[in-house]
């Protein structure tokens, strides 16, 4: 049976971020949990679902990106018994989110607290490192999209990928590789979907948005875009162009542009590819 992801309304549209409950060996747990700003919508989706938030044992988090993460810290003040797993390199940014927060706030501005709201510390003693086996589920380094990210495959087939199997607004047929800076790696997220293609996953758990069935096939895609979209910046590629072409590819699709440019701000993509291509020497001249 597919899970079905808690929509949390961000910024009050569907089908943007979604958070995902799950049964493991230790009880109710969270795959990534949202930003700050949606903290109340997540308590109403728990409550929908017959939970309080204090039933909800673990969160798993992907990575740490605000989006994804960005509630954590204020949740545990909260509910202090919540277990937090997160990778190796992301924790310390949980304990101590000033240089997470300091940098957000260059990118975002003024918007910064509508979008995503506090950011507040974890304690080191909540934090537990994501690798191995976590509560029954596989977890595996899938760096490309950010160092810091993980995946976990659940015994049922299900793996909770975060943003390492794109963006794909269900049920739409679109699959966008979302690449912001500064850790964006065509080789690196080619890799991962290798790891992923090699477990044969039943289904994709996506953040952005909801349940993909077609893993191989959307894989694909995922993995053919990402190529284009690095060929296309080594061809000195404006971010007007960029944004267009990426535009004209979901208006020929008949998809919802909108809530792609919400999930995965086509800028921001484009400024990860430009960053990528010219710490790499490949943009033409």
């Amino acid at each position: 049976m597919s899970p079905d992801p808690l929509d949390l309304h961000h910024q009050g549209m569907e089908r943007v971020i979604g958070s995902y409950l799950l049964e493991t060996e230790d009880g109710p747990a969270l795959f990534d949990c949202g930003p700050s700003s949606c903290v109340n919508r997540l308590y109403e989706a728990l409550a929908e679902r017959g939970l309080e938030p204090r039933d909800v044992r673990h969160l798993l988090l992907s990575h740490i990106h605000l989006d994804h993460a960005g509630a954590t810290g204020v949740i545990v003040r909260s509910h202090p018994d919540l277990q937090v797993h997160v990778s190796e390199l992301g924790a310390p940014h949980l304990v101590d989110p000033s240089r997470l927060e300091s940098s957000a706030r260059r990118l975002y501005g003024d918007t910064f607290d509508t979008l995503w709201g506090e950011l507040a510390p974890v304690p080191q003693e909540n934090i537990h490192i994501a690798e191995g086996d976590v509560l029954g589920l596989e977890c595996f380094p899938a760096p490309g999209h950010a160092r810091h990210h993980v995946c976990y495959l659940a015994q049922d087939g299900t793996l909770y990928a975060g943003d390492a199997a794109g963006v794909r607004i269900q049920p739409e047929q679109v699959v966008l590789p979302p690449t912001p800076p500064p850790d964006f790696d065509l080789a690196a997220w080619q890799g991962t979907i290798d790891e992923i293609e090699r477990r044969a996953p039943a289904r994709l758990a996506l953040v952005h948005f909801g349940v993909a069935d077609d893993p191989e096939p959307h894989l694909r895609e995922l993995r053919d875009r990402l190529v284009r979209w690095v060929d296309r910046m080594t061809e000195s590629a404006t971010e007007e162009e960029f944004t267009e072409s990426v535009r004209g590819d979901l208006i020929a699709a008949g998809a919802d542009l909108d809530a792609y440019e919400r999930a995965m701000p086509f800028w921001q993509s484009y400024a990860g590819l430009k960053r990528f291509v010219e710490k790499r020497g490949l943009s033409e001249q």
